[in-house]
């Protein structure tokens, strides 16, 4: 599994598509654990250009704390499940509470 995370100043960017980086964890879901975290530059934000980055990357859960509903069906296309509503955090707190099921989300912080 590999979850993608946007990220500003080293935290969950609460706006997916004008974040400055994108951590891509790799985790083992059975265990709960992450293997590894690298720490990607996000590409000039470009409307629709992030699902399909993303997925040529491996991506197969993006969490973020708000997403326009088009990035949302854009994902939904390629398989890759969609996490909202997320708090900031660094990447690591962020993934052990979703692979815990203790991650708490509140509402999309996207109006769009």
């Amino acid at each position: 599994m590999r979850i993608a995370i946007p990220l500003a100043d080293g935290r969950l960017c609460m706006h997916f598509g004008h974040c400055e980086n994108f951590a891509l964890v790799d985790c083992d879901p059975a265990a709960k654990s992450i293997i590894k975290t690298d720490t990607v530059a996000a590409p000039a934000h470009e409307p629709g250009l992030l699902p399909r980055w993303l997925a040529e990357r491996g991506a197969t859960v993006i969490i973020a704390g708000g997403m326009g509903s088009r990035a949302q069906a854009l994902f939904a296309e390629r398989g890759i499940t969609v996490v909202t509503g997320a708090p900031s955090g660094t990447p690591e707190q962020v993934v052990t509470e979703y692979l815990n099921g203790t991650l708490v989300t509140g509402a999309n912080a996207c109006d769009h």
